[in-house]
């Protein structure tokens, strides 16, 4: 089977994902600006929330873009990174209402973590499919930036039993490692076209 069904499901369950993510943030009943200022922390997890989001839907799609072939063994990963991404919304919503308190921060890392670690073992489940001398073998290299970002994320859980702060900045220096789209995937597959 090809990859178009799987992508398509996992774009569905995404859009979803950021769905629920709004439609947790509440309506104030004030019409005044201090009225959205207790909302500030709701916002400031939904808008992390969103970007984790849309940096899982970038990278899934250019990796999608290079498969080939799908197996269940990747079908079976792929749904569990998408369980693992629907637990964001549960998290960024905790953190938010709560202030950003110790425990509802160190779930959010524990969240991505897990998320980092499932797209980690889909990636694995596909170039086993693929073979070592795929394209998308080729284009991942090293992948530092997937090797750092569960180091950063463990460091991340632990700082927030301490100092939440120091958290949310690693879950933001994270995020914007990320922010940026991996485009080994498309300039391997112009210089192979």
């Amino acid at each position: 089977m090809n990859s178009n069904r799987l992508e398509a499901f996992s774009d569905g369950v995404l859009a979803i994902i950021i769905t629920i993510m709004v439609l947790e943030m509440k309506v104030p009943h004030g019409t005044n600006l201090e009225s959205l200022l207790p909302l500030l922390p709701v916002f400031l997890s939904y808008i992390l929330s969103f970007i984790y989001i849309g940096i899982y839907w970038n990278n899934h799609h250019h990796m999608m873009h290079a498969v080939k072939k799908v197996n269940g063994g990747i079908l079976w990963a792929n749904l569990h990174l998408l369980f693992w991404l629907s637990l964001i919304p549960f998290a960024t919503g905790w953190m938010g209402e709560n202030n950003f308190a110790e425990l509802p921060m160190a779930l959010y890392g524990i969240v991505l973590l897990m998320a980092a670690i499932a797209y980690f073992i889909l990636q694995n489940r596909i170039l086993a499919v693929q073979g070592k001398d795929s394209l998308l073998s080729k284009a991942l290299g090293k992948d530092l930036k997937g090797k750092t970002s569960p180091v950063i994320y463990l460091i991340a859980i632990i700082s927030a039993f301490y100092i939440p702060w120091i958290a949310g900045a690693l879950y933001i220096l994270v995020a914007l490692m990320w922010l940026i789209p991996d485009r080994r995937i498309e300039i391997i597959f112009r210089e192979n076209e």
